[in-house]
């Protein structure tokens, strides 16, 4: 198959022959329809977080099962599946208490520098990144790393419920909580602040507030749900969001992975709020917060792939824009070819972009 392999940060993805085998036990063989580019990948490519190399990268996907190996009775040939880089065990105590994201069994995560299924040069062992590698086209995975949906479903706008749609929607809705009437804050309206600002109408937030500075993703978060928007070029993003609500958010959910964004959630809550953080804040940088905030029970909170439980949420979110309540079709920015992905990411880097798409039929 072709795959786009990382060797080196900082260096383009390089369009390599790659060999995959036939499923094991318990693992199951996708041709990959689509894959999502994520920031999240170019975390990796730029080094921010460390993986070993080389690596298939891509973890936001949709395709088709091929083959199944032995002991799986969850899938058959030709079911459409999304992906989610959540692989759950199902008996650790994470697992049987309710928290299948933050599985601890490793005999079913493919951990980094473990995983050596994919060969390149017909001999070179390639890494295989977050249970996934997604850039390729087939997948090779465990049974329990996929969700089956309907066949109805588009697969373009299915690969994004893998993971942007699970992370920003989950994140209102399973970590955060977020009731009906309550004031929320996204920072960040890029495809995962998206998936929260549609995630926290979904969830009957009072108001929503949209923080960015590009004005297009503003405009186009008004639809999705938000009801203010705060351009940080008109002044200090925490004094803005306390005049609009008349002293803080009930929940703020920063999506960017930047120090003074994390910061800026904090700043912004009322007494009681919440600062929940969903982006990937760069590998040992700290933050730092006014310890008097937390005297008025103000909280700060990570997040991890929306606190999901994907093969109950992930139906549930193809039914939700079935019913024409999520707006999926508004997020594809670019339908790629696998050749053109090194574009892809630069567009991204440059803030073109919402999401762009590789199109594995095209």
């Amino acid at each position: 198959m072709k795959a786009a392999v990382l060797h080196e940060v900082n260096k383009p993805l390089v369009i390599e022959d790659v060999s995959v085998p036939n499923p094991g036990p318990r693992e199951v063989l996708i041709r990959t329809a689509v894959a999502g580019l994520c920031h999240s990948d170019l975390h990796f490519m730029e080094g921010l977080y460390p993986h070993p190399l080389p690596a298939v990268l891509g973890h936001e996907s949709a395709g088709v099962v091929e083959k199944v190996g032995s002991d799986v009775n969850y899938v058959k040939p030709g079911d459409h599946v999304v992906t989610c880089l959540s692989v759950f065990c199902g008996t650790c105590d994470n697992c049987t208490t309710g928290r299948t994201v933050l599985c601890t069994d490793t005999t079913v995560k493919m951990l980094p520098g473990a995983s050596n299924r994919l060969s390149w040069n017909r001999k070179e062992k390639l890494n295989q990144f977050l249970n996934l590698s997604s850039f390729a086209e087939q997948m090779l995975v465990h049974e329990n790393a996929i969700v089956k949906i309907k066949k109805e479903m588009p697969l373009d706008l299915a690969a994004l419920i893998g993971c942007g749609v699970i992370t920003g929607y989950g994140a209102v809705v399973n970590t955060a909580k977020v009731t009906a009437g309550e004031t929320v804050a996204v920072i960040g309206c890029g495809g995962v602040g998206m998936a929260a600002i549609n995630g926290a109408q979904i969830a009957g937030a009072g108001r929503i507030i949209a923080i960015d500075t590009n004005p297009a993703k503003l405009q186009l978060a008004t639809k999705l749900g938000a009801t203010d928007i705060v351009d940080p070029a008109n002044g200090d993003v925490v004094q803005q969001v306390r005049e609009l609500t008349g002293g803080g958010v009930h929940h703020s959910f920063e999506v960017l992975g930047r120090k003074d964004t994390a910061e800026q959630a904090f700043g912004m809550l009322a007494a009681g709020g919440t600062a929940t953080i969903v982006g990937m804040i760069p590998f040992g940088q700290k933050i730092e917060l006014h310890g008097f905030d937390f005297l008025r029970e103000r909280r700060i909170q990570g997040s991890s792939m929306g606190s999901n439980h994907f093969r109950v949420d992930m139906p549930r979110l193809v039914d939700f824009y079935m019913r024409g309540k999520l707006h999926l079709e508004d997020w594809i920015s670019a339908k790629l070819k696998l050749s053109e992905i090194n574009e892809g990411f630069a567009n991204m880097k440059a803030g073109k972009t919402l999401r762009s798409v590789i199109m594995f039929d095209s």
